[in-house]
């Protein structure tokens, strides 16, 4: 696949100068129209001014960007350890060298993405929807296709072009919205039309209005058009990590069967996701406009796949569903005399819920997420206590039993002499206890270990249940 990999980055950086190009003119246009014939060049130094810094910015901070506008938070082991290892089993089947860091985002609708760098600096953020709706296969399948994403070098430039599309829309809008605010303009052209020039200015101005229109189009075009093809390499290198075509297809299936509309998301971020996280009912984007290709045919395709889960497997499923259409993969690709076989599916151990049961659980999820301190009464009484809770004692509200609260005291890892610890598990529920060196430890329902880590003094602690 290193073919795929390399056309990928030269269409990634024909894309990303094309952005370039494309702002720089439009910061051409936009210079003459506010400061006459003599500001087509200093509008079109600011411009390129403006895309080197985003550049520079994309590059070394745009996925902290992207998390942070997805108000996404890191999640450590003891807080879902099932996805954790789901996300180590395809870290190890791609075979990376570093582990990606793991985000959840605090919304119902299910999606996820992953951003990036580099294959040692990159990170996958899942809904809090997502977790709660998928079964183990589902949930393998959505990480294998954005662990697809990094191996195939597809989230540095897609964080790349979306910056720069943000930075065309950006400067388009502003020009739009300065012409039709400020009366400055129209004097400027009165002027000029009284001193001879007046019919060449009023073209100019057509012109500028119309590419201020037009350029955020075409790019955005470009850019889902890259977004649409990358999405099904994506879906192929999917199942050959997980050699299950059927646990992405029912997840892409239960994604879209959902109406709720990501709130986090934006026009810009959206191709970045599995699915279109923009849903509405009555308005979907077609054709070149589409963020994605449609998802009954993605679940068509990885259904077709009934011999194997090679690369020419999908390719001859895609040829099937999209007739006429040329080959997405590449010839050394499709001419691995490699067979992988389909396997069988995992039996998740979680046992079924009702929705109540569920968006119990995800609330209390995103409250281990959010520093929740989760206690447990003599009289059986889960509490949960807010991380701004600074009293020692909690009061039970049914029995009125003064419950410790273990708020966190930590202290340095070299002053703390590291010795086994042992903490009894009361209930099969969220739990927090307090780590000898003062760490505040969460143990979630899905844990089935025997011990933890402390992050702060790495000391391994035994979990046993009470029963």
């Amino acid at each position: 696949m290193w073919e795929l990999i390399k056309e990928n980055e030269r269409k990634s950086w024909i894309l990303f100068i094309s952005m370039g190009f494309c702002l720089s003119l439009l910061g051409y246009v936009i210079g003459r129209v506010w400061f006459g014939p003599d500001g087509g060049l200093a509008g079109t130094l600011l411009a390129l001014c403006l895309w080197f810094g985003l550049a520079l910015l994309s590059y070394f901070k745009g996925d902290s960007i992207l998390l942070l506008s997805s108000h996404a938070k890191e999640i450590t082991y003891d807080i879902h350890p099932q996805l954790f290892n789901i996300v180590e089993e395809m870290k190890i089947a791609a075979n990376l060298s570093s582990m990606p860091r793991i985000y959840m985002i605090d919304d119902p609708s299910p999606n996820a993405f992953a951003t990036g760098r580099s294959l040692e600096k990159s990170s996958i953020a899942v809904t809090a929807g997502l977790i709660s709706r998928l079964n183990r296969d589902e949930l393998q399948g959505v990480i294998a296709h954005e662990m697809s994403h990094i191996i195939n070098r597809d989230v540095l430039y897609m964080t790349f072009a979306g910056v720069m599309l943000g930075s065309i829309v950006m400067l388009s809008q502003v020009f739009l919205r300065s012409m039709w605010y400020s009366s400055g303009s129209s004097r400027r052209y009165r002027a000029s039309s009284s001193k001879g020039g007046g019919q060449a200015q009023l073209i100019i101005l057509i012109v500028t209005i119309a590419f201020a229109i037009l350029a955020p189009i075409l790019a955005r075009i470009f850019y889902f058009a890259l977004s649409r093809k990358r999405e099904y390499l994506a879906d192929a290198s999917a199942v050959r990590l997980t050699r299950y075509p059927e646990g992405l297809a029912c997840a892409l299936s239960k994604i879209s069967g959902s109406n709720t509309e990501l709130r986090v998301a934006n026009k810009i971020t959206a191709p970045m996701y599995i699915t279109n996280p923009l849903k509405r009912k009555k308005i979907k984007a077609v054709g070149l406009f589409s963020t994605h290709p449609p998802i009954e045919e993605r679940v068509r395709i990885l259904r077709d796949m009934m011999g194997g889960v090679n690369y020419s497997d999908y390719q001859k499923s895609f040829s099937k569903a999209k007739s006429g259409t040329p080959a997405i993969m590449p010839a050394s690709a499709l001419d691995d005399p490699a067979f992988i076989s389909i396997r069988k599916p995992i039996k998740d151990s979680v046992k079924a819920q009702t929705k109540k049961q569920k968006a119990r659980d995800i609330g209390d999820l995103m409250r281990a997420l959010n520093k929740y301190i989760f206690l447990v009464c003599l009289c059986g009484l889960k509490i949960k206590v807010p991380p701004n809770f600074k009293k020692p004692k909690v009061s039970c509200p049914r029995c009125k039993r003064q419950i410790d609260v273990p708020l966190t005291d930590l202290k340095t890892a070299a002053s703390v002499d590291i010795k086994p610890q042992v903490y009894i598990r009361k209930t099969k529920s969220w739990e927090t206890f307090k780590c000898s060196c003062g760490k505040l430890l969460q143990v979630s329902p899905r844990f089935g270990g025997s011990r933890i880590t402390c992050y702060a003094c790495k000391r391994k602690i035994e979990i046993k249940s009470s029963n």
